[in-house]
Parts: structure tokens; sequence; C-alpha cells
């Protein structure tokens, strides 16, 4: 896992910041393909309005579906934890369901979010189930899940600490994430600190198109007009 984590400071200035923002931001650098870096619409925001989500991975992949050779239950671990606590804070838990079909139960209730709560987490990603999400939302610790479950079924830790991939997202232990209600993405640490500035330059530059769209006055002429000074701008600014 890499020892790189942000100031406080830029941690907050990414939290003022939507997750499309964040993204168009990212897509200037071209330092991954465009299709990449984020949850597909398999991951659903529980909390829509939570503001943005923006922390470390923490990463765990889990089981619910089989139940074991001997006996009605799991023996439940606890070294998963060391590792989540190993991960700088703000903490986000990033838990991938291995079953065929992610789901059937939830590896996240009232207790594991409040165990995680208390250890410096602020919410879970996840492509699998999560539930009792009230004591979730009572302590405002967001969830991004695949659905909601009614019962943790076999759930259990299968291995901690490595890679994982939760809908076509790939994380690492201490990646830094960023997550509201359109879905979660990696944030790149190598640009990581250029992004509040290059995305709020972003929506400054977009201004202008939205308020002639929005004048009830705009030709297509005049959008031709605003979208080439737009791109002459960004090219320039690149050049």
């Amino acid at each position: 896992m890499s020892s790189n984590h942000l100031e406080p400071v830029l941690l907050e200035k990414l939290r003022q910041l939507g997750s499309c923002s964040v993204a168009n931001a990212i897509e200037t650098f071209g330092v991954r393909l465009r299709n990449a870096g984020f949850t597909d619409s398999r991951v659903h925001c529980v909390f829509e309005d939570l503001p943005p989500l923006v922390g470390y991975a923490a990463t765990v992949r889990v089981r619910t579906t089989d139940p074991p050779m001997e006996g009605d239950s799991y023996y439940y671990r606890h070294d998963w934890l060391e590792h989540v606590m190993s991960v700088p804070s703000p903490r986000i838990l990033v838990v991938q369901d291995m079953d065929a079909h992610p789901g059937l139960g939830s590896f996240i209730g009232d207790v594991h979010t409040n165990i995680l709560h208390a250890l410096g987490c602020i919410g879970v990603v996840t492509n699998g189930a999560v539930r009792n999400v009230e004591a979730a939302g009572a302590i405002q610790f967001q969830m991004f899940a695949g659905n909601l479950a009614v019962s943790h079924a076999f759930a259990h830790v299968f291995d901690f600490g490595g890679p994982v991939e939760v809908a076509r997202m790939k994380v690492q232990p201490g990646d830094l994430l960023h997550g509201d209600r359109h879905g979660v993405q990696t944030v790149p640490m190598e640009i990581a600190e250029k992004i509040p500035d290059v995305a709020r330059q972003m929506i400054e530059e977009e201004r202008a198109i939205i308020e002639l769209s929005k004048s009830g006055s705009v030709t297509l002429e005049r959008l031709r007009a605003e979208v080439a000074a737009l791109g002459a701008k960004r090219k320039k600014s690149k050049g």
C-alpha cells in the first residue's frame, strides 16, 4: 500500500466538488482510459443527500452464499480490522462480494457500520449488499452498494488487504476515492493535488455555455462560437 496521502485542506477541497467535476478534471490529464477508474450502474448511492465522500480505501473480499463445510456459520475473524486501521484516515471500506451472483447476503449491517465508524471509516463501497441502512444514516455513514438485503446469509471475510474490483472499478489498498450520488471513482495520486484547481477552472469555463443556453436567445451560431472559444482556450492552456 502506498504511504502517500494528502493534506486535510486538499481533501476538503476535493470534498467540495461533485464527482462529475472531478471526473472531468481527471480526463484532462490523460493518465487512464476514459472508461476506467469508476463504478458502473451496478452500484448505487444509498444516501444521495450526503456530501461527497473522500477518503482512502481499505479492501476486503467476502462471500455470502455458500455455507461452511461444518457448523451453521463461519468463524468470525478480526484481523481484517487491523488492515483497516493501517490505512490513512479518513477510511473507506471497499468490499468485493466474490459470489457468482453478488448480494444475496450482507456483510455490512448496523454492527459493522458502527464498528467501522468508530475506527475512522466514513463509508463503504461494495458490489454486494448492505442492510440496516437506518443505522448508517443516523451517523452519516455513506453507503454505495449493489442492493439491500434482509439477511447476512453466510457472509464472511474471504481475504483482505489486496486488490479488489467493484462494478468495474479496480482498487488497491490506500487508493484515494471520491464518490457522490453519481458513483465512486479512484483519484490518481500523481494528479490529486491539481484536481481542485482544474475542476473549478473547467466549471467556470463552461458557465458561458450554460448561461447562453438559459438566456432564451440561444442560436446555433452563438453556440458554435462559444464551443469553439472554449475548445481554443483549453487547447492553448495545454500548449
